[in-house]
């Protein structure tokens, strides 16, 4: 879902971080709000006014949204539930759980919160602008930005009542399915079905819009139905993603017999007898039989060229740590959720010093896969272990 993210700080212990397609958004809303929407409210000010009016609006929705997302968090929190943080996107903002919430009744709560969050912060707003308009030296463009911050936030908090799930209605659905078939599973996959029912629906909204004449509006309805169908089938998948591997451990799915690479060996040896021959993103760094660290594609391409033959592969390994290393014993889905927080597809499983195995975000999946498939064809024997070889590309 996200593209480069940036964290900008943190507030009760989330970290709130922002995608780079959010300065798209912020960029967009600026400018139709400095130059289509307060333009219309209020008349007679200056394009410098309108352009700073905008650049408030813009800020006090990033606000709102992050309000909102807190408050999904909060009450994520108090379920016990573990966050990983929220981000803020080009289609708003998103509260990211490790884990599905306990119960129906944690999953109705959690998913309310963000809507009664956004109705509590438009009153907020509607009553700075009541109480400013009464006091003699009140400025006009703060209550008509207000005025708009308050508008902006019962949309949001309607939009996200939509019962199309992954939005906050669509969580609500679920809950409900959920708390009234007693499968998590089953009702995700409905409340995913009418998620993608609705993100059809503004499809062809926006190609209505469109072809009538309001080609912008189109695009923007075109686009976040596709985001919506898209979003949808993806929740649901993550649910059987975490229902496949939660209390399967990483040897299950690990490489036991990795290929792994000396620190004596140079750069341009790595380059030309390692990666060119396997093209792993990584590989291990092994010295007399302990593990020193690992080596990716990343480091050699920012090693200059004619450094490769001068350059051995101890002086550009990166050390193990949390973010790329996992126990054998510990939980494929948490094993999963470090490779999506660290942005890796490969995690060395260490016991100590000593590295027993690779595991690979391939054979995650391909196990997957094959579950989902015994599953569709209605089998119900044991899921084949995954297979692997050692020297096998592209992993």
């Amino acid at each position: 879902m996200f593209g480069k993210r940036f964290e900008l700080f943190q507030i009760f212990g989330f970290k709130i971080r922002i995608d780079s397609s959010w300065f798209l958004l912020a960029i967009l809303i600026t400018w139709s709000l400095a130059t289509g929407y307060f333009p219309m409210v209020a008349e007679d000010l200056t394009t410098t006014t309108y352009w700073v009016m905008g650049a408030f609006g813009a800020l006090g929705l990033f606000a709102s949204v992050v309000f909102h997302e807190l408050s999904h968090s909060l009450m994520a929190r108090q379920h016990g539930v573990e966050m990983e943080g929220i981000t803020l996107f080009i289609f708003g903002g998103v509260a990211e759980m490790r884990d599905e919430p306990p119960s129906p009744k944690a999953e109705f709560q959690v998913a309310i919160a963000g809507p009664i969050a956004s109705v509590v912060i438009a009153g907020v707003f509607w009553g700075f602008e009541l109480l400013g308009g009464a006091l003699p030296y009140w400025s006009k463009e703060a209550g008509v930005v207000l005025g708009y911050l308050a508008f902006i936030n019962v949309v949001l908090a309607l939009f996200n009542l939509i019962p199309g799930f992954p939005l906050d209605g669509g969580r609500v659905l679920r809950s409900i399915l959920w708390k009234t078939k007693g499968s998590l599973r089953e009702a995700s996959r409905i409340a995913s079905q009418v998620g993608s029912g609705f993100g059809v629906a503004l499809i062809v909204l926006g190609l209505i819009s469109a072809l009538t004449g309001n080609l912008v509006g189109g695009i923007w309805w075109f686009i976040l139905g596709l985001f919506l169908r898209g979003a949808a089938r993806m929740s649901y998948r993550q649910v059987l993603l975490r229902q496949a591997l939660e209390g399967e451990p990483v040897r299950r799915f690990m490489e036991d017999e990795p290929i792994t690479v000396p620190r004596s060996l140079s750069v341009r040896e790595l380059v030309e007898d390692y990666i060119y021959e396997y093209h792993y993103p990584m590989f291990p760094v092994v010295d007399d039989g302990r593990l020193v660290g690992c080596v990716t594609t990343d480091e050699v391409q920012q090693l200059p060229r004619e450094e490769w033959d001068r350059q051995s592969v101890g002086a550009i390994l990166k050390q193990c740590g949390a973010g790329n290393t996992v126990a054998a014993d510990e939980d494929a889905m948490e094993a999963l959720s470090r490779m999506s927080r660290e942005g890796t597809s490969r995690l060395m499983v260490v016991e100590g010093e000593e590295l027993v195995g690779i595991l690979t975000l391939k054979d995650l999946l391909d196990f997957f896969s094959k579950k989902i498939a015994l599953e569709d064809l209605g089998g119900d024997g044991p899921v084949p272990e995954p297979t692997s070889l050692p020297g096998r590309p592209g992993r």
